[in-house]
């Protein structure tokens, strides 16, 4: 048995000194360490040895398992100081192309919006997406029980003072509760309305509102500060029109409509046959709205719009469904 113990020692000290890779390393493992591994017979082997030299022997087979082991661990341990070889590169492949992403189609639609009123003096400010009843609803000039609450479908949250707001329009209220007159911003950004889902409606989308207020902003600033968006937005050959309507924060009120630039009036599926699109509303802001927020209604006017990112994209792009600005589907998306 003694001499069995020092040959293996030798054949492993022998084997060991020619292992180059991590496959032959694991390999020497299994030959050598491993539970059915020569040093592991020899353990087995120890059954049929005499009591007497059991003893011995035994230490003989630790010592040469400990010493197998660490010729493993000084070989491992060496094999991984060694660098990695790389795979020569070929230089004759042709390179590899590069994607770049893009701007979402409404983001292009919003920076181009914005451009346009910051070129006509307009500045830009923000707000919290959840907001309260106070300048989401009354400092609005929508009474408690005004029927034009119902038609803003609000989500209210577990805090029935705390809800997402429905438009931009509380932007208007905590501007002008800081700042005293001229004011002169536009307000992009998200809202949300418990709406169903379809085609031409979504549950959160973008708008931008604008204001300003100053001494003597009379309806023909608003016509001409919005005939003039519409012009560089869609080009000078559109025609336009205002349409009397009510929101409880202006008056008098209007909508504006363009004639649809895909069948150019004559009437198709994108305009409902009818020839006009609708793109925004618009107003005088009422001289309620200025007593929340503490601003003389004698001395001060202003006008106020607001318009859906959303659904001027839709037009623009001749898109059909609101939904794709918000799937996420890298085939419409590529498009931009």
């Amino acid at each position: 048995m003694d001499s069995k113990v020092t040959q293996l020692r030798h054949q492993a000290e022998t084997e060991i000194a020619a292992v180059t890779t991590q496959q032959q390393l694991e390999e020497f493992r299994i030959k050598f360490l491993s539970r059915k591994g020569l040093i592991a017979s020899l353990f087995d082997a120890l059954r049929s040895v005499k009591p007497s030299e059991k003893p011995a022997l035994g230490r003989l087979l630790n010592e040469l398992r400990a010493h197998t082991q660490g010729l493993y661990d000084h070989k491992a341990a060496s094999l991984e100081s060694v660098p990695k070889r790389r795979t020569p590169m070929d230089l004759t492949l042709p390179g590899r192309r590069s994607y770049l992403g893009s701007k979402h189609p409404l983001s292009q639609t919003l920076d181009e919006i914005k451009s346009i009123f910051v070129s006509m003096g307009f500045g830009i400010a923000d707000g919290p997406e959840i907001e309260d009843d106070y300048h989401n609803f009354e400092a609005l000039n929508f009474p408690p029980n005004h029927p034009a609450r119902d038609t803003q479908d609000t989500f209210f949250l577990s805090d029935k003072n705390a809800l997402l707001r429905t438009h931009t329009s509380p932007v208007q209220i905590r501007v002008m509760e800081k700042h005293p007159p001229p004011v002169r911003i536009i307000m992009p950004g998200r809202v949300y309305r418990n709406e169903a889902i379809s085609s031409r409606s979504y549950c959160v989308f973008y708008q931008v509102e604008g204001l300003f207020v100053d001494r003597g902003v009379t309806f023909s600033d608003l016509k001409g500060t919005l005939v003039s968006f519409i012009k560089q937005f869609y080009g000078s050959g559109l025609k336009y029109k205002f349409r009397p309507t009510f929101f409880p924060f202006t008056e008098p009120s209007a909508d504006i409509y363009i004639t649809c630039f895909v069948c150019g009036g004559k009437g198709c599926k994108l305009c409902k046959q009818n020839g006009w699109l609708e793109i925004l509303g618009c107003g005088m802001v009422d001289p309620n709205v200025f007593r929340y927020v503490g601003y003389d209604a004698e001395k001060y006017t202003g006008y106020a719009f607001g318009m859906g990112v959303d659904r001027i994209a839709l037009l623009r792009y001749g898109i059909d469904d609101i939904r794709l600005f918000y799937e996420n589907d890298v085939r419409f998306l590529n498009q931009f």
